[in-house]
């Protein structure tokens, strides 16, 4: 991966996308310090996949003990104070 400082990067930007056309990324610094990263798109969706909800479809039952309804009272007088 390369390293190219903001400024460099910003006046070198329509290499550094056609770099990353070809497969490259690179790492945008700030003070030395990296802040971004120009990476090609088939790389960046990869790593980054959402899991989906479904698996945890109902896996709150028991969450509020055998009584929810007296749980949520309690709670809900807690409140009323």
């Amino acid at each position: 991966m390369r390293r190219k400082g903001a400024e460099e990067a910003r006046n070198q930007l329509p290499d550094l996308l056609a770099a990353a056309e070809k497969g490259r990324s690179t790492l945008i610094t700030r003070h030395g310090r990296p802040v971004a990263a120009l990476v090609p798109v088939g790389s960046h969706g990869a790593g980054a996949r959402q899991q989906p909800l479904l698996p945890l479809e109902a896996s709150g039952r028991g969450l509020w003990g055998k009584n929810s309804t007296h749980t949520i009272r309690k709670i809900r007088d807690e409140w009323s104070r």
